[in-house]
């Protein structure tokens, strides 16, 4: 089969088509024909090797959707011809083994491209919205970086809440899209005095659940806006992973939650289930909608990776596979 394969970790150049053996599904193994892969700004940080535990050579991919080939001993509830989405490793390739229990069937009325623009970002919002920060209707969010496949999901999952929600964005015109897709307030970080403008949107209270992924240059400015008792859920390293902040903090009480969907005991345990048994009624409903950016034939994986770096996109970028 053909897969996007990294020998050697550096910059664009580094990935390659080529050729690779075929998997095998094993015990709790679901083999999949992919038919479209999401991108993700972690996948730019693996390539260049910046991202923990990375081995070569290495299979570019995150997540992905497609068809069901085969299964492995001890799978359930899956049969060949299903389609189906879920985070997998190794999915910038025709073929993917994807764990059973990341597994997830695609409902009818989404494309494989739409279906490939949930398992990372949706579930990443969801864990930090809901699980974590356990949102409750009213609440105010603030969601930075809202453009992104997180953020474009979290505003979704928020609104459905009955948050209050606000975004930032680093262009005037990622901010106008925040509007159209229902955020109450948006803002341009790079031009704007975002903690006054928060401030004065919410009547001073400042805001309950905070989105946290570009690090030290919103860093500030975050830490302005938010409320009393308010958590920040710190769920990125977009900017860099070294921030400070004076402890003063503490006069607000705030609570800060890092958070990650591929270590945590919460996320097997309630996120997956309850995204399965709410989420993904929504979504066969119409009421909750993948944002898809564009998408690409997979040997475009370079201008992907070029297209996340230069921060142009709204929501994902999708390989499609034919």
């Amino acid at each position: 089969m053909k897969a996007i394969v990294v020998r050697e970790f550096g910059g664009i150049d580094a990935m390659e088509l080529a050729e690779w053996p075929e998997p095998v599904p094993g015990v709790g193994q679901v083999l999949v024909r992919v038919k479209a892969s999401g991108i993700n700004f972690a996948e730019t940080r693996m390539r260049a090797g910046a991202f923990f535990g990375q081995e070569l050579p290495l299979l570019m991919g995150m997540e992905a959707a497609g068809i069901v080939e085969a299964m492995g001993e001890g799978v359930t509830g899956f049969k060949a011809g299903d389609r189906v989405f879920g985070r997998a490793r190794g999915s910038h390739a025709e073929k993917v083994l994807m764990g059973a229990e990341h597994a997830m069937h695609l409902p009818d009325n989404l494309s494989f491209e739409q279906g490939a623009a949930i398992p990372v970002g949706w579930l990443t919002a969801w864990h930090g919205l809901i699980t974590v920060a356990q949102l409750r209707p009213g609440q105010r969010v603030f969601i930075e970086a809202v453009a992104s496949s997180v953020g474009s999901a979290a505003l979704q999952i928020a609104k459905w809440r009955n948050a209050w929600v606000a975004g930032t964005a680093s262009r005037d015109d990622k901010v106008q899209k925040a509007l159209a897709w229902g955020a109450d307030a948006a803002y341009n970080y790079k031009t704007e005095d975002v903690a006054k403008r928060v401030q004065a949107d919410t009547g001073g209270k400042g805001i309950d659940v905070g989105m946290m992924t570009i690090g030290a240059e919103t860093a500030q400015s975050l830490w302005d806006s938010m409320g009393m008792d308010g958590k920040v859920i710190m769920y990125g390293t977009t900017g860099g992973r070294v921030i400070s902040f004076d402890l003063a903090i503490g006069m607000k009480n705030l609570q800060l939650l890092s958070i990650s969907i591929t270590s945590s005991p919460l996320y097997p345990t309630i996120t997956l289930p309850e995204f399965r048994a709410q989420a993904l009624p929504l979504f066969a409903g119409g009421a909750f909608k993948p944002v898809v950016d564009c998408v690409l034939p997979l040997e475009q994986v370079g201008k992907a990776h070029e297209m996340i770096d230069s921060r142009t996109h709204f929501g994902k970028i999708i390989l499609s596979i034919p």
